[in-house]
């Protein structure tokens, strides 16, 4: 009788310290079937948030090139004209009166020449920002498909972008344009179409377009040499990554999306949601 009472308490202390390592796996890099279709546990300080597939198509972290077209949405709506909003306009000027981004993307960028100014640059200017379907059209007529992407193709036209200028000299030689080249990963930005990326992005070579994709990502794109297809197709690949930026520690995780998709979240974690506009969606947890 006791030996059986002993091989019954084995059996049980088995099967939980199994069940704490399947716990464990959510916080781990996982397969892509966990991924497909993660596990709902009700286990204390785990959230769990269903996912839909129009999360696909909402979030900093969407690719806009030939092949993915900028998803239907809103953004006009956002984008308000900068010349009517002086309260916006700080540290920079503008080309002319029809610049738009929307109130949050020039925040952004003022906080980001705000420190440029502080290393002694602080001649920028704005010539580009959200354009319509019907002034992109425009600009990939005059200027061909070397420089410019046909309407509903551009990131113009998503409002997560800018041309940025300088009053001095040309952005590939002028003081703004070297230090936004070393520095704007600092702050969510990304040289979206480098010089030597031009196969990849199907764009020649523009220093002076930035894109906003937000921290880490933009870190890690700058640390790897990778445009946003290429980062895309990183995490992908290896599904969930980590890393460290002055003392914030973030895992960044892959989930493709076919339907609903339940993704487990620690409860005590800020966490941010972005689709590709392809096929998934990118979390990104702050610890």
């Amino acid at each position: 009788m006791k030996k059986w009472i002993f091989g019954l308490i084995i059996l049980l202390l088995l099967d939980f310290g199994f069940a704490q390592h399947k716990l464990k796996v959510i916080d781990k890099k996982s397969t892509e079937e966990d991924h497909q279709a993660p596990e709902v546990t009700p286990v204390k300080n785990v959230l769990t948030i269903q996912v839909t597939k129009d999360q696909i198509h909402k979030g900093n972290l969407l690719l806009v090139n030939k092949d993915h077209p900028v998803p239907s949405g809103d953004e006009a709506a956002e984008a308000v004209n900068l010349s009517q909003h002086e309260e916006l306009l700080n540290g920079f000027g503008l080309l002319d009166n029809t610049i738009k981004l929307s109130p949050s993307l020039a925040q952004k960028f003022t906080t980001m020449v705000e420190f440029a100014e502080n290393d002694g640059v602080n001649h920028f200017l704005i010539s580009s920002g959200y354009r319509d379907e019907k002034r992109q059209e425009e600009l990939y007529q005059q200027m061909g498909a070397d420089y410019a992407l046909p309407a509903g193709y551009s990131e113009h036209n998503l409002g997560l972008s800018l041309d940025i200028g300088s009053t001095q000299a040309e952005m590939n030689s002028a003081p703004e344009g070297l230090w936004l080249k070393a520095n704007a990963w600092k702050y969510g930005f990304v040289l979206r179409y480098p010089q030597d990326k031009t196969a990849i992005t199907g764009i020649l070579y523009e220093p002076w377009h930035f894109r906003y994709v937000g921290l880490p990502h933009s870190a890690i794109m700058k640390e790897k040499n990778f445009v946003l297809e290429e980062y895309l197709d990183y995490l992908k690949e290896q599904k969930t990554i980590t890393t460290t930026i002055d003392h914030q520690s973030y895992q960044i995780s892959y989930y493709p999306v076919s339907g609903s998709t339940t993704i487990p979240i620690p409860a005590n974690e800020r966490y941010e949601i972005s689709g590709d506009n392809i096929d998934g969606v990118i979390v990104t947890l702050y610890s």
